[in-house]
């Protein structure tokens, strides 16, 4: 039995998460694949997959070897991208994940001038408002807006990331500003909905010294931060929204920041990535690139969100 084969072959299954996928990435039949499990099955005496006609899924011990054997396969690839010259370490492939917001607000200007740097280097972008598995996703390196990844990843915060509470100048003719938090909560909120739970995410205030977390009364709910935006731009109510997204409105006039002394500083923008003894050279350059002294991609947000008191 080939052990590199079977092994490689099984994690196939894992990621693509059926047989005919895992056989179409390796240019195989499905049987051929399925008896390479069951070659690796036998030779381990232990069942690795779950199996019916609809559904596919991994046994304890198959988890298990799949925990164990990944990583070392991963260190392989990377083996064999470190050996192939000093053109090819940096020229190829980054897969990058994203929140929806990051990559359609932030994202593009950062490739960009890294490609003029490395024009050798192309992304690979999933927008995403998960956590995306990065292994099983095969992504070289994370973004988010919130709190640091809860995971076994190298975090880097790049930036301050409050969240203001706004309103349009046409809602706040028809139904004034609230002075207050329990002002607020007398007003047309807008919510957001968190996309893996489905759970209405309640409102971080700065209140008496410290962080509470208020539920608002929503009379619209979202799932992307793009459409609860649009709908507070619509005066439908007021909106607890992202900096980053709002500092344009804000500034042209067409957005108004409410109740400025309750914006909390505990969230951020996250760069994540693997914790690994090997990495490709174009990743590490990447990584370099984004949190090298000087940058200037998320400094002006910090600037401006101290001069507007956030």
């Amino acid at each position: 039995m080939d052990k590199a084969r079977v092994i490689s072959l099984f994690i196939s299954v894992v990621r693509a998460g059926s047989f005919s996928q895992a056989a179409i990435d390796a240019s195989l039949t499905p049987q051929a694949v399925s008896k390479a499990v069951r070659q690796l099955e036998s030779h381990l005496g232990v069942r690795l997959f779950h199996r019916t006609t609809r559904s596919l899924s991994l046994t304890e011990e198959g988890t298990r070897l799949f925990d164990l054997a990944s990583p070392g396969l991963r260190l392989l690839d990377e083996a064999f991208d470190q050996v192939q010259g000093s053109r090819q370490d940096v020229d190829g492939m980054i897969r990058i994940s994203a929140a929806t917001s990051i990559g359609n607000v932030l994202l593009a200007p950062l490739l960009t001038e890294f490609q003029q740097r490395y024009p050798g280097v192309h992304f690979d972008v999933l927008l995403d408002d998960h956590i995306t598995d990065l292994i099983a996703a095969k992504i070289d390196v994370g973004f988010r807006a919130g709190r640091p990844p809860e995971r076994n990843l190298v975090s880097r915060k790049l930036a301050d990331l409050p969240l203001l509470i706004c309103a349009a100048p046409g809602y706040l003719e028809k139904f004034g500003a609230p002075k207050n938090v329990a002002a607020l909560l007398e007003h047309r909120c807008t919510g957001f909905r968190r996309p893996s739970t489905g759970r209405l995410v309640p409102w971080e205030l700065h209140v008496g010294g410290a962080t509470v977390y208020q539920d608002v009364p929503a009379v619209a709910s979202f799932n992307t931060a793009e459409s609860e935006l649009e709908a507070v731009r619509a005066g439908i109510g007021i909106g607890q929204l992202i900096w980053y997204m709002v500092e344009r409105d804000l500034v042209s006039g067409r957005l108004v920041q409410l109740l400025p002394n309750t914006v909390t500083h505990n969230n951020g923008v996250f760069m994540y990535y693997q914790q690994r003894t090997q990495m490709p050279l174009r990743v590490r350059h990447f990584i370099d690139f984004v949190t090298e002294p000087g940058r200037q991609l998320f400094a002006p947000y910090k600037r401006a969100a101290a001069q507007r008191g956030a």
